[in-house]
This record gives structure tokens, sequence and C-alpha cells, in this order.
């Protein structure tokens, strides 16, 4: 059955498991950082480690290591991945700049009382650091699951 089949697929797994660490460690951090929990860091964006990486370059990995290094599929990974990584720590990253830069602005026009907006999401992208820590992560996963 297509289900016990899918249940032992290494690359799909090792990508899950890195992604459900990365998350798990950014609610420890937080935890430790404001002595609460708040389960948002566990389906949120943004923080340290990265998930987006975490997941990604534990696929990448696994495919390299399933399919060789060499072989097309993880060429088309290896792009997916980078491109991944590109956005978690550039594009996303000025987004969110241009959401703290826009919710100041909207504090401004409120205090103002011309204005009252929701104020937008402002940790929608990683740093380096996070983004490299969570390929860290990934890779790492994914080696040690290694079948």
């Amino acid at each position: 059955m297509y289900i016990f089949e899918f249940t032992r697929n290494y690359i799909f797994w090792t990508s899950a498991a890195s992604w459900i660490i990365a998350q798990m460690i950014k609610v420890i951090l937080g935890v430790m950082r404001e002595k609460r929990f708040n389960f948002r860091w566990f389906v949120g964006s943004g923080g340290m480690p990265s998930s987006h990486a975490a997941g990604v370059s534990a696929l990448a990995t696994s495919i390299g290591v399933t399919y060789g290094f060499d072989s097309a599929w993880f060429a088309v990974v290896l792009t997916f991945t980078l491109t991944v990584l590109f956005d978690a720590q550039g594009v996303r990253l000025a987004a969110g700049k241009q959401a703290n830069i826009l919710n100041k602005m909207l504090d401004d026009i409120y205090w103002k009382k011309k204005l009252d907006e929701e104020k937008l999401k402002e940790f929608l992208g990683h740093t380096p650091i996070e983004v490299w820590a969570g390929s860290a992560l990934g890779i790492l996963v994914s080696l040690l699951l290694y079948k």
C-alpha cells in the first residue's frame, strides 16, 4: 500500500524532523527568554534557527546521500534549496523590516487620532546566522537519520 511506503520515506521524514526540531528549539529559546509559553513560536515564521533552512537543507542532503551529489535530482533540489535560503534571509527579512517601519508609522498616526489599523507581521524573515544555523541543523539531522 502507498501509505506504508510513504511511512518509510527517509527523504520526507528527515525534512519533517528537521523542521519540527527547529521549531521546538524556537519554543525552548522563547520560553527561556520570556519565561512563558506561546504556541505561535511553534507554528510561526522567523527566529532562531530557521525551520525553512533546516527543512530544505535536510531535503537536499537526503537527496544527495540517496541519489548522489552528482545526480540531476540533487541539482534540482539544491537550486530549490538555495532559492528558499535566499528568500528566507533576503526578501522575507526585508519585508519584515518594512512591516516594522509601517507599524511605527501606524503608531504615529494612531496617537494623532487619524488611523487605527491592525499591525503587520514583522518577523517574516531570518538573519543570516539564523539561516546558517537552520541549514546546519537540517544537514545534521539528515546525516544522523541516514539509513
